[in-house]
């Protein structure tokens, strides 16, 4: 599953480059893949909204077994 999860940031990941930001998988619990919001992600207002509605909903789509992506510090 990870394999799986890197391939599904790598197409996010040049969309948050883009505004200065990045993504690190921290790790995979169960259904639940764990990241690291890097750069201009990490402080901004709207990560949260980005996670849910870009991150997850990808994982979701692109991972069998995904359920929920949580931030991490």
């Amino acid at each position: 599953m990870k394999e799986k999860v890197e391939a599904a940031l790598s197409k996010i990941r040049p969309n948050l480059m883009r505004d200065g930001g990045d993504i690190e998988l921290v790790g995979i619990e169960g259904g639940t893949v764990k990241v690291r919001l890097k750069g201009a992600c990490a402080g901004c207002p709207a990560s949260m909204m980005t996670l849910k509605m870009v991150v997850e909903e990808n994982l979701k789509r692109e991972v069998p077994g995904v359920t929920s992506v949580v931030a991490v510090g």
